[in-house]
């Protein structure tokens, strides 16, 4: 196996890691470690270069820092992804190599599942390094994917609360782009709280699924950020908020599951320009990653992780509360309060 480390400003560590026998082709970023060791999920995915997976993976890390941060969690961030297609590429021998480079690290960074990974895959990780967590054991842990559901529910309560003054979700539109894992189990929280749902995905098995199971509205994922609805869920890959789609978007609310949902970092502005209120996505999306963080300590129970996940909730009104008042982007506010907690543990270190 070969890992070659790269020198990368404002990065603690990232490495390449190539294993020809398995195939594995990887990068594994660790953006910060202030606040302990970083944790941070693994993609699998087939990008087009590598100087795309770079990119993705930076992103990605310096997202898990903040999210870390305002989590309430003592990890920094990090991020792992493999260049293969999850459905035709990915083989258990590829997920035991990866492992043994997150071995490699000793300890830096903690791995977990993301897109195109599943729990078993974990179960693989893990049969090569203790470095891995999101598998339930004796009824701790496991698939992070409803806790996220949740968060991003409790978040979409309280973005509804500021800015479409409703003390509840029934009869809020709800557009969910994306009714994967995270996005079907967030459909049917809001579906149980009356919300009317219009969802989308390139998966048509996935979106007939939720239009039976919720009385939901299909349309194209092209589409579904110009739906007439209350609030925009991005629930699938980033970037469904750009210079090219910000213009359709009717709703004046977006809180969504995914990661990096802003194309580029001036699209926080440009939301807040145009009166829409920004469920910062690294805060409304954090319950996946405190549940993983709770396992890794050892403080996981049922009743702490809905406790943490349900401060969710209130952690967004402060944000919000604070964009109102100094009239900034919640994105940057945000960026503003993690950086005061990671400030902190530099200074108490």
């Amino acid at each position: 196996m070969d890992i070659t480390e790269l020198a990368i400003d404002g990065w603690r560590k990232v490495v390449r890691v190539a294993d020809a026998p398995s195939g594995l082709a990887a990068i594994i970023a660790v953006h910060d470690a202030s606040l302990g060791p970083a944790c941070g999920g693994c993609r699998v995915r087939k990008y087009p270069t590598f100087d795309a997976a770079l990119d993705d993976v930076k992103r990605l890390s310096r997202g898990m820092t903040y999210k870390n941060a305002l989590g309430g969690i003592p990890f920094g961030g990090g991020k792992a992804v493999i260049i293969a297609d999850p459905k035709t590429e990915k083989t258990p021998e590829m997920m035991r190599a990866f492992g043994r480079a997150v071995d490699s690290l000793g300890g830096l960074y903690y791995t977990a599942e993301d897109s195109g990974v599943s729990e078993h895959d974990m179960e693989i990780v893990r049969s090569v390094t203790k470095y891995v967590a999101g598998i339930a054991h004796q009824g701790v842990g496991g698939n992070p994917s409803p806790f996220t559901a949740r968060g991003v529910w409790r978040g979409i309560e309280a973005a509804a609360k500021a800015k479409l003054g409703r003390d509840e979700i029934k009869g809020v539109r709800v557009g969910i782009l994306g009714v994967g894992a995270v996005g079907i189990a967030l459909a049917e929280l809001l579906h149980e709280a009356g919300a009317r749902l219009v969802v989308a995905d390139v998966n048509e098995t996935a979106v007939r699924d939720a239009v039976k199971r919720f009385d939901a509205v299909a349309v194209s994922p092209e589409d579904c950020i110009a739906a007439d609805v209350d609030v925009f869920s991005p629930c699938a890959l980033g970037g469904s908020i750009s210079r090219d789609s910000v213009s359709r978007l009717k709703a004046k609310v977006v809180a969504g599951a995914a990661n990096n949902q802003l194309a580029t970092p001036d699209m926080d502005q440009a939301l807040f320009d145009r009166g829409v209120l920004y469920a910062p996505d690294y805060v409304i999306n954090a319950a996946g990653v405190i549940s993983v963080g709770l396992e890794i300590l050892g403080q996981w129970s049922p009743a702490e992780l809905t406790r943490r996940i349900d401060a969710i909730g209130p952690r967004l009104e402060e944000i919000f509360e604070r964009s109102a008042r100094d009239r900034r982007p919640t994105g940057e506010i945000a960026d503003e309060m993690a950086l005061e907690v990671i400030a902190k543990a530099k200074k108490a270190a």
